[in-house]
């Protein structure tokens, strides 16, 4: 006798799961996503009343002519056009080029080298040197201005009294009331407070470079010069990257030091585009009328330099890492 055997009906085979990446990373469930937007907008909301709209507002100011009272008048780029034709903007500006970028090179070169100092030669006593070059650096800058204010004192500065007390009285000099020879008083300054930071940043670097790469290096016959340039310099590249980059930023927006120290003078021998910003802003120019139309201008001028700077630095990051 014949058994019939009956098919049982097969059940679908399951839908095969989605191999395709989730266009924001992991998939979330919509609470989740909720929960994040919630966590977010109280950062979000502030960034926009702080920082977007001040941004937004300011360019628009500096398109327009205004005095601080009554409606913006508005005359599209009128302001820029001043700007090229103003010979203390022009200044300003020279000033404020120069200025950055001598104390970024200065503060880029002797930062790594100390850090390489502090490093190989001075084990011993690198915490000692550390701190000492790191207190200027926690100090804020307007204390550090007054301070070496009165050093420069032509009267009663420590600086003319040392020249003094060592015979060299023909060197002293009222250091922060000559055209010459204020704004290389005001770049050892801050050289002096912010060569610590930078020498710190190099040194932390410095830690994170594969020691079997120095010691490939001296297998290979390399003294320790070549040793510096073939593998400590290019392993810093990032860090070298970081720090012209945060050079350059605080060039570009150097005020308070400058303001402190000397206000712009003597005769805008030290006016950078803060300081003279500053003035036109509130007033002490052009008879104590403010012209915050016009210092607007300067701040979008300032802004761009900065996003320079940022780009320069991202560029260097994204080369460092091929």
């Amino acid at each position: 006798m014949a058994t019939t055997l009956t098919a049982r009906p097969s059940s679908p085979a399951p839908a095969p799961r989605s191999t395709r990446p989730h266009r924001f990373g992991s998939p979330l469930r919509k609470s989740q996503r909720v929960a994040g937007y919630l966590f977010v907008l109280p950062t979000f909301a502030l960034f926009v009343g702080f920082v977007l709209w001040p941004i937004v507002y300011t360019a628009y100011l500096s398109l327009t002519a205004w005095g601080g009272f009554g409606a913006p008048r508005f005359v599209g780029f009128e302001n820029y056009r001043r700007m090229l034709g103003d010979p203390v903007a022009r200044r300003a500006m020279i000033v404020t080029l120069v200025y950055t970028a001598v104390t970024t090179v200065v503060l880029t070169f002797l930062g790594l080298f100390i850090a390489v100092l502090v490093n190989s030669v001075w084990k011993h006593v690198g915490v000692v040197v550390r701190t000492i070059l790191f207190i200027p650096g926690i100090v804020s800058f307007v204390v550090s201005g007054v301070l070496w204010k009165l050093i420069y004192d032509p009267n009663i500065g420590t600086l003319n009294q040392i020249l003094g007390g060592i015979g060299l009285d023909s060197l002293q000099h009222p250091w922060l009331a000559d055209q010459k020879t204020v704004l290389p008083a005001i770049i050892v300054v801050s050289i002096w407070g912010g060569l610590g930071f930078n020498m710190l940043i190099f040194f932390a670097g410095i830690q994170g470079i594969d020691p079997s790469l120095y010691e490939a290096a001296e297998v290979d016959g390399a003294n320790k010069s070549q040793q510096f340039w073939n593998v400590t310099v290019p392993s810093l590249r990032v860090v070298t990257g970081l720090v012209v980059s945060l050079g350059l930023l605080n060039g570009f927006k150097a005020f308070d030091i400058i303001f402190v120290m000397t206000g712009g003078g003597p005769n805008h021998g030290s006016e950078v585009l803060g300081t003279y910003l500053y003035s036109l802003a509130f007033g002490s120019t052009s008879g104590s009328i403010p012209q915050l139309g016009y210092a607007s201008a300067f701040s979008v001028v300032t802004m761009v330099l900065c996003t320079i700077a940022v780009i320069v630095q991202l560029w260097l990051t994204r080369r460092a890492d091929r």
